[in-house]
């Protein structure tokens, strides 16, 4: 039976991050303690409106379970007491610490994975007017790979001034479902021919299915309408790659499980992040090992991070020190 500690933390972004759906200017996570025999595993996650998700929301749920997690409620029962999402993600990523730390193992040694090497993350550029997305890709231009977020209106010329003055970067855009089919049939081959190498949730989901009719001249990856392995089937045929991360899956037992799946009916794998700190970034560092894209720049964006956090050697990210996690 595990002791129970949850709490609700907030870390200032640098300036501030956009999307086609919106600003703000802080993460907001929440953090998950699970404690046996003086053992503490650790997890974190980040509530997400688009998903129908809030900070007091994932508390809630949370504590809803504080009776059966008290009365030995263990990782595996925990796949079906909470459904994909926030929540039980941060239970989830406790719950393998916690093993870890009681077995004196690392995570992937429990898992019968080799040990992990360092990645390279892109490192995105927040959505804005043409000047600036510019400017902020000449800040950057020494990164091998930037993903821009995108929206629809001027996002060629976007494109086009990060290209100009990012030269030697590779790129990839995000468009958060913020295009219509008539938007992606007009800018994917102008994409193409900018060098961009996959596009990321161009329209709704729910609103995807004509992608299955279309000519795809740059890669397409599902974001919002790829959760956890039960939503693949429906995207074959309309895209390419699926991105994974582990607030959409409910935690690292389902990425993993997710990964596998996708691997098997042939998509490539994108390993992406909320923006939070490195205790949220750490288990997806397992399931990003030999990931085609890696999205785990959340805490590059930051302030600052949590104490003991992932190096990162410009975009180079160097595997997580068992004291910060697993």
């Amino acid at each position: 039976m595990s002791k129970l500690k949850v709490a609700a933390e907030s870390w200032p972004i640098r300036g501030s991050f956009t999307i086609s759906r919106g600003s703000k200017t802080a993460a907001e996570v929440v953090v998950v303690e699970l404690s046996e025999q003086g053992v503490t595993g650790r997890g974190e996650c980040v509530p997400y409106a688009r998903y129908g998700e809030s900070v007091g929301g994932v508390i809630g749920a949370i504590e809803g379970l504080r009776g059966r997690l008290e009365g030995g409620l263990d990782r595996l029962g925990l796949q079906s007491a909470l459904p994909a999402g926030a929540a039980r993600n941060a239970l989830d990523c406790a719950f393998w610490d916690l093993e870890a730390k009681r077995a004196g193992h690392r995570v992937w040694e429990l898992l019968g994975l080799p040990a992990p090497k360092p990645v390279t993350t892109a490192y995105t550029l927040s959505l804005g007017d043409v000047e600036t997305m510019a400017a902020a890709a000449a800040r950057e231009a020494h990164r091998p790979l930037l993903k821009l977020k995108l929206s629809g209106p001027e996002d060629l010329a976007r494109v086009a001034a990060v290209r100009q003055n990012a030269p030697n970067a590779r790129l990839v855009v995000d468009a958060n479902e913020g295009w219509s089919i008539t938007d992606y049939a007009e800018l994917a081959p102008k994409l193409a021919v900018l060098g961009v190498e996959m596009i990321e949730q161009p329209l709704p989901a729910g609103g995807d299915t004509a992608l299955a009719r279309m000519q795809r001249p740059v890669t397409l990856c599902a974001d919002e309408s790829c959760h956890d392995a039960q939503t693949l089937a429906a995207l074959v045929g309309r895209y390419d790659m699926v991105n994974i991360k582990l607030d959409k899956t409910g935690g690292l037992t389902e990425a993993l499980r997710l990964k596998a799946a996708a691997e098997a009916a042939g998509f490539g794998i994108m390993v992406g992040c909320m923006i939070g700190t490195s205790l949220a970034m750490a288990p997806a560092f397992l399931v990003a090992q030999g990931a085609a894209v890696v999205d785990l720049d959340g805490p590059l964006l930051l302030e600052r991070d949590r104490p003991g956090g992932l190096r990162y050697d410009d975009s180079r990210v160097q595997p997580p020190e068992a004291a910060l996690w697993g």
